[in-house]
């Protein structure tokens, strides 16, 4: 309990949650069910032009949290999950709404919902019970995110201009969940070297 207090009272401590940053990161988090909806009702301009300013915002928080100095830990916190959020949403969405030609098959949405749940249970495990480990975002982690949201902007893009390069299609779906397990891997290494150097 007490070490679940530590890592709350770093949170507190800020006494500054209400940043710009922060706010972009909520109305990223509030803008996610909008995109599930427009992709549920094939509203597919609403759908991709929605995810796109969700996604672009998550460039400009990051940056405005830089460039004003008002990291946070909040924002810490919730950027990552907001990230998470969006992402296994739309890929649920697109798994599940089988309308476009190059629909999500539910094999990769379960690799993408499996990689967050356990990268987050992970976190949680590492903040709560080992005082002196880390949670940091890795260069594979950022790479995975980014590497994801340009694959959805490309199937809203074949889907608007017509285009059905299935063979692209399924090499790219293969390569990234390659992609995405290697970077499930090294958080794993991560979070086990951090539970070492804590103990």
């Amino acid at each position: 309990m007490n070490k679940q207090g530590n890592f709350l009272s770093r949170i507190y401590a800020d006494k500054r949650w209400c940043t710009i940053s922060n706010i972009m990161t909520v109305i990223r988090i509030a803008l996610t069910p909008l995109v599930v909806a427009c992709i549920t009702y094939q509203q597919w301009m609403a759908a991709w032009l929605t995810f796109a300013i969700a996604a672009g915002s998550d460039l400009l928080d990051g940056y405005l949290a830089r460039v004003r100095n008002e990291q946070t830990n909040l924002g810490t916190l919730l950027d990552p999950l907001a990230d998470k959020f969006l992402l296994v949403m739309s890929f649920g969405a697109l798994a599940f709404v089988h309308s476009i030609p190059l629909a999500i098959p539910q094999w990769f949405f379960l690799i993408v919902l499996g990689r967050e749940l356990l990268m987050l249970c992970g976190a949680i495990i590492l903040l709560v019970f080992y005082r002196g480990a880390r949670v940091r975002p890795l260069i594979w982690g950022k790479l995975t995110t980014l590497l994801q949201v340009l694959f959805l902007l490309w199937i809203f893009v074949c889907y608007f201009a017509g285009w059905e390069p299935r063979r692209t299609y399924r090499m790219l779906l293969v390569a990234l969940a390659i992609f995405s397990l290697i970077s499930l891997w090294k958080y794993i290494r991560y979070a086990l070297h951090e539970i070492r150097s804590a103990q």
